[in-house]
């Protein structure tokens, strides 16, 4: 085996936040909608197309760990993927929003229309989302921010991420000493963690926001009342999902009469309504304190497998504002989360070691191009596998990761002929001998959603409850999470050797969120990111290859296939061209698997001559601006 995990890169060791570009934030605000009719809501569904670091080493070399085991073969999508729509790129010149669902969007661009910020139509869209897209993300759910202040010139992130309740043992997911199984752990009290989205958006409110918080709730609540028709995507996830049905509250809601609520049913939410009432009028502290905490804290008790989530772990939930991180690639700076999230930096990482092979020559869609995308990806998912997890419990060498010595080395490892396989962590500060190798189950559910207002202010903001439909308690008219399921199943490998991303109480889980700012003479150039799991990084790390390298337009860049490796298989999107590249990969070494995209890229580009923005073919959102 070889062994080139000998590179020591300058000592910059990086604990919580994360110093990274003159960049920061300051207030702004926003206003409520008129919401598009439920009738025209279908049209838009319905009448769309159907479209169609560092030793590496052979599978075979690599010991046979708990994370090997785990990594065995490609991950499952994390949400069923539904059939895909021809999406056209949308021009405006004031202000532009995309989500993942048209009535979220509607109540975005009605916000900006009415004065709002940025941030403030971030809120509304999400609250919406909550409601309508409810198997991706909601109240009992938790959020990455990122923010561009165009009077500041600064990009700054908030953390909005589930915290793992006080009582937690690191054994949580162990049973007999074995992890239990994947459905054991998604759905139950177990994997539910404290929500963190209502206080991470009270917090940007109150750095960006324009518009008063409680006229930012008037949308969501006035759908949830008057009712909204169910999308094709939502009745597809309803029907497919055999674990729902097993809750008592969550059937009631989401199976009217017995049957998944179908396409074109309206589903009012009045327990919802009433929530964000009060979230509305009282602040957000109601929702963490008081009879809906009760309640939340009983659900999740009650589950057959019970959690340890307590009124006091929600009463003490804060979130937290970090430094960004931001790494130059070409012209152009690219900001995003830090640690808890790991994705930024992958996506970095990608990025990085690419930039040593020319990959702007390289045809889209090509062999040439899907190997050395993939190849660059085995590696950046092998660091983050050993190193990225929560900041305040473990020393993540983040600005060790992105040196551009270590990358370029790392990059160097990539052999234009062969695949390596599987690759092994690097070692960029000394640390490879104390990190032991973990296994996450790692399927967050997940949504992304992007602004940008007339004053030239930004947001960048992924959400999630984990897998689709989160734990399926159901409390109040929202879904828990089940994040704690993004924890490490096992606290140390097969060495004994603590895992960087073990449960331990007050903790937050790793994840592969990406929310980023891509920025061009210090001021926004490109907003995007993902839902899909750990596939987040290869969806945004395309993305941006598209955009940036190929110079495609923004809707052409996501409507690549989406392809890469997560140091497993290496994936290509069935039903895209790149299936007839199997047998030319197949030859040089890598272990091929064809699988559906679940991709939901939301992008809006900066340019001279306007905003433009894309929504994935794969999904139901849409761009909208003015």
């Amino acid at each position: 085996m070889q062994d080139n995990t000998g590179y020591i890169a300058p000592r910059n060791v990086l604990k919580g936040g994360f110093p990274c570009h003159p960049f920061r934030s300051a207030p702004d605000n926003a206003l409520m909608p008129p919401l598009i009719s439920r009738a025209v809501f279908l049209l838009i569904l319905l009448s769309a197309t159907p479209a169609i670091c560092v030793a590496a080493t052979k599978a075979a070399d690599v010991p046979p760990t708990a994370a090997n085991a785990v990594a065995a073969g490609p991950d499952a999508a994390p949400e069923a993927a539904t059939t895909a729509t021809q999406k056209s790129l949308v021009q405006a010149r004031q202000w532009m929003v995309s989500s993942a669902n048209p009535l979220a969007s509607e109540a975005g661009r009605q916000v900006l229309r009415e004065g709002g910020s940025a941030v403030d139509a971030a809120i509304a869209m999400q609250m919406v989302l909550a409601l309508v897209e409810p198997q991706s993300s909601g109240l009992g759910g938790g959020a990455f921010i990122v923010s561009y202040d165009a009077k500041r010139r600064r990009v700054s992130t908030i953390d909005g991420r589930e915290t793992a309740p006080a009582a937690v043992m690191p054994q949580l997911f162990m049973k007999d000493g074995k992890p239990l199984g994947f459905a054991d752990a998604v759905n139950s009290g177990l994997a539910v963690g404290v929500p963190g989205v209502l206080r991470a958006l009270e917090l940007a409110h109150q750095r960006h926001g324009r518009l008063p918080w409680a006229q930012l709730m008037q949308p969501a609540i006035r759908l949830a009342e008057q009712g909204f028709a169910v999308s094709p995507r939502l009745h597809a996830q309803i029907k497919g999902n055999r674990h729902l049905a097993a809750q008592a509250a969550a059937r009631d809601y989401f199976y009217p009469q017995g049957q998944p609520a179908a396409v074109g049913d309206v589903l009012k939410n009045p327990a919802l309504a009433e929530v964000l009432r009060r979230v509305a009028g009282e602040g957000v502290s109601a929702f963490y304190r008081g009879d809906i905490a009760h309640d939340m804290v009983q659900a999740v008790s009650a589950h057959v497998r019970p959690g340890a989530l307590s009124v006091q772990d929600l009463s003490e939930y804060r979130a937290i504002e970090r430094e960004p991180v931001c790494s130059r690639y070409q012209q152009f700076q690219i900001c995003g989360m830090g640690p808890p999230s790991s994705g930024p930096i992958a996506v970095m990482q990608i990025l990085g070691m690419l930039q040593q092979h020319d990959v702007a020559s390289m045809q889209p869609g090509s062999r040439e191009a899907v190997h050395f995308f993939s190849e660059a990806a085995r590696l950046a998912f092998a660091d983050r596998e050993r190193y990225a997890a929560d900041p305040a419990f473990v020393t993540v060498p983040v600005q060790a990761m992105l040196d551009s010595r270590y990358l370029a080395w790392r990059g160097a490892l990539i052999d234009a002929r062969q695949s390596m396989g599987v690759a092994q962590a690097g070692d960029p500060l000394g640390m490879l001998k104390l990190r032991g190798e973990g296994g996450a189950i790692d399927q967050p559910s997940t949504t992304h959603l992007v602004a940008i207002d007339a004053q030239g202010n930004a947001v960048s903001m992924t959400s999630t409850i984990e897998s689709e439909f989160g734990s399926k308690i159901f409390v109040r008219g929202f879904l828990l999470n089940n994040q704690l399921t993004d924890f490490s199943l096992l606290p140390t490998d097969a060495a004994g050797r603590p895992v960087a991303n073990r449960v331990e109480p007050r903790k937050r889980p790793r994840s592969a969120m990406s929310p980023l700012i891509v920025l061009k003479d210090d001021k926004p150039y490109l907003l995007l990111g993902s839902p899909g799991g750990s596939s987040i990084v290869l969806y945004v790390a395309k993305t941006l290859i598209g955009a940036l390298d190929w110079q495609l337009d923004i809707q052409q860049a996501i409507d690549l296939p989406n392809m890469g490796s997560r140091n497993r298989d290496t994936e290509l999107e069935q039903g895209s061209g790149l299936e007839s590249l199997q047998q030319a990969l197949r030859q040089t070494g890598h272990r091929v698997t064809i699988a559906p995209s679940s991709s939901g890229v939301h992008a809006i580009m900066i340019k001279p001559d306007g905003l433009f923005g894309g929504a994935d073919p794969r999904r139901e959102g849409v761009a909208l601006g003015d």
